[in-house]
């Protein structure tokens, strides 16, 4: 995929890559991955919303990709920060967004802290963190923590996909982490996610909200999805039957649609 890609300078002057794709003159779409995910996370998506006349935006989070690794400890709410700058960096005033995952805790934080930058905004397999979220059962944790590598990542893909997807698509797949991550930085982020709390500022969040889970999603339980729906003022939540937490890819057509269809409902 072609992109017109720079850099942005956050606030304490680390380096966020980002990538911009699609029409420059469409309207802007901030994609936001998943944790210790690049750019990638959205390969078999990004495409449909540029053909329907968005301009998609994404970036690589500090850590990992082409964007600084800085020392420190690292947030959500940091990261929105950076969101913004590469908004900033674009000359782009306002658009929406659509975070899955850790990206989905982002981008509550980028709709609290920052209401006149978002258009609309989408949730995506994501929760509102803290004591009120659903948390993912302790075997899933355990078996993602083991020290063989090889059974773990085989364990990830399969709460990503269905069994019967992963019978039939070899990959690649971009949504198991960036392979060139330090250990370090995917420890940063792993706090950063678990640290997230943004239960007190979501029902301050104005901007029109469209709630997305995969019903059979256990990495991320899909029922945080009306945990947000109901905090979020007048949000719309979608359930997509049969899904598990890589919707947006296995479930692309559909899920597509839903979004595209609350993205030009405003």
């Amino acid at each position: 995929m072609r992109f017109d890609s720079g850099k942005a300078v956050a606030a304490d002057g680390a380096a966020i890559a980002y990538q911009s794709a699609g029409n420059s003159d469409g309207r802007p779409l901030v994609l936001l991955a998943g944790q210790a995910n690049n750019h990638r996370w959205w390969d078999s998506s990004r495409g449909d919303f540029e053909d329907a006349g968005y301009r998609t935006i994404t970036l690589d989070w500090r850590g990992l990709g082409d964007s600084d690794k800085p020392d420190g400890l690292y947030s959500t709410r940091g990261f929105a920060a950076d969101v913004i700058a590469v908004l900033d960096e674009v000359g782009i005033a306002k658009a929406h967004v659509y975070g899955t995952s850790m990206g989905g805790r982002v981008a509550q934080w980028v709709a609290a802290d920052f209401p006149g930058r978002v258009d609309s905004l989408v949730l995506g397999c994501t929760s509102p963190g803290g004591p009120h979220a659903v948390e993912r059962d302790k075997s899933v944790r355990r078996t993602l923590a083991q020290a063989d590598r090889a059974t773990a990542e085989r364990f990830l893909l399969e709460l990503m996909y269905t069994p019967a997807w992963l019978a039939t698509h070899q990959g690649p797949y971009y949504v198991l982490g960036d392979p060139d991550m330090t250990a370090a930085a995917r420890r940063q982020h792993l706090t950063a996610s678990a640290k997230h709390d943004a239960w007190d500022v979501l029902p301050s969040i104005a901007a029109r909200t469209l709630v997305v889970h995969g019903t059979d999603d256990v990495f991320n339980p899909a029922a945080n999805a009306p945990l947000l729906a109901d905090r979020v003022p007048g949000a719309r939540q979608v359930l997509i039957e049969g899904a598990r937490h890589a919707y947006f890819d296995e479930f692309r057509g559909l899920a597509g649609a839903a979004v595209l269809e609350f993205l030009g409902s405003g």
